[in-house]
C-alpha cells in the first residue's frame, strides 16, 4: 500500500470518518484512548477488497485508522475486530450471511446474523493501570502478571515461525509465553522469566492461554442459531477474506 496514502489518512481528520468505541477501553495503550477515528470504506478501497492481498485486514486497518498517536499494529485483537465490524456495517450493512450444514440431516441452509447486535464479552478479571492481569498459576502456584498481545507482537511471532529452519519445530508457544508473562513472583527480568517458562507445567501454560482468551476485552463473535431440524448450534464469525469479498 502507498505509505503516503496511509499517512494522509491518519493526519487528515477532515476525511469522512466516525468515532468508534474500543472494547478494550484503551487500557492497554500508552495514550489510553477509549475511542478512535475510523474512516469509511470508499470506492478506491474496492481495489484492495478485490485484490488477492494476503494482508487485507492489516492494510484496511492501517489506511482507515485516523489516529497519529496510535499505530494500527499497536491495536489489540478485540479493537481490530470492532473496527472491521464498523467498516463492513457502514459499507455493506450489518447482515452477515453464513452457509451451514444441518448436522442431523446433512442438508445445507443459510442463516443471517446481524453484526450490529454483537456484544462485548464481560471479563472476569480487570487489568491494572499498566494493562497487566494478576493471577496465580494453578499447578506451580506461582504468582504472575500477564498481558494480552498486540497485533504487532502476534505478527512478529508469526514471522519468527516462518523463518525457522525447515524440518525443525518452531517454539511458538514458548515465544508467545515470553511476551505474555511480564512478571513471576515479583521478578521482572526477562532472563529469569524465560527460565521459569522452560520448566512451566503444561497445565499452567494452558491456563495462561485460557485466562487471557477469557479476560481480554473483545466482541463476542459466537452466535447461536437453529437448524431447519430444530437443533441449536453455534456459529463463529471470522474475519477471513470472504468477510468483505463476499459482496464482489
Amino acid at each position: 500500500m502507498d505509505e503516503n496514502l496511509v499517512k494522509y489518512g491518519q493526519e487528515n481528520f477532515s476525511l469522512p470518518h466516525d468515532v468508534i468505541a474500543l472494547p478494550t477501553g484503551g487500557r492497554f495503550y500508552k495514550s489510553k484512548k477509549k475511542s478512535v477515528k475510523v474512516g469509511y470504506l470508499t470506492a478506491a478501497d474496492e481495489n484492495l477488497l478485490m485484490s488477492n492481498a494476503s494482508d487485507l485486514v492489516t492494510q484496511l486497518i492501517r489506511s482507515k485508522l485516523y489516529e497519529p498517536d496510535l499505530k494500527s499494529d499497536e491495536l489489540m485483537q478485540g479493537d481490530i475486530e470492532a473496527i472491521l465490524i464498523f467498516l463492513r456495517n457502514t459499507a455493506f450493512g450489518p447482515e452477515y450471511r453464513v452457509n451451514l450444514t444441518d448436522p442431523d440431516t446433512g442438508n445445507k441452509f443459510e442463516v443471517t446474523i446481524l453484526l450490529d447486535e454483537l456484544d462485548i464479552r464481560k471479563p472476569e478479571v480487570e487489568p491494572d493501570d499498566n494493562g497487566f492481569y494478576s493471577t496465580v498459576l494453578p499447578k506451580s502456584e506461582v504468582a504472575v502478571k500477564l498481558k494480552p498481545l498486540s497485533s504487532k507482537e502476534l505478527n512478529d511471532i508469526g514471522e519468527l515461525v516462518k523463518s525457522y529452519p525447515a524440518g525443525r519445530i518452531a517454539p511458538r508457544i514458548t515465544w508467545t509465553l515470553q511476551k505474555q508473562i511480564v512478571e513471576v513472583n515479583g521478578i521482572k527480568e526477562q532472563g529469569e522469566i524465560n527460565k521459569f517458562i522452560t520448566s512451566m507445567p503444561i497445565s499452567d501454560s494452558k491456563y495462561v492461554r485460557e485466562f487471557l482468551d477469557k479476560n481480554e476485552p473483545r466482541l463476542d463473535l459466537v452466535k447461536s442459531v437453529y437448524t431447519p431440524s430444530g437443533k441449536k448450534i453455534d456459529v463463529n464469525i471470522n474475519f477471513g477474506v470472504e468477510f468483505f469479498r463476499v459482496f464482489f
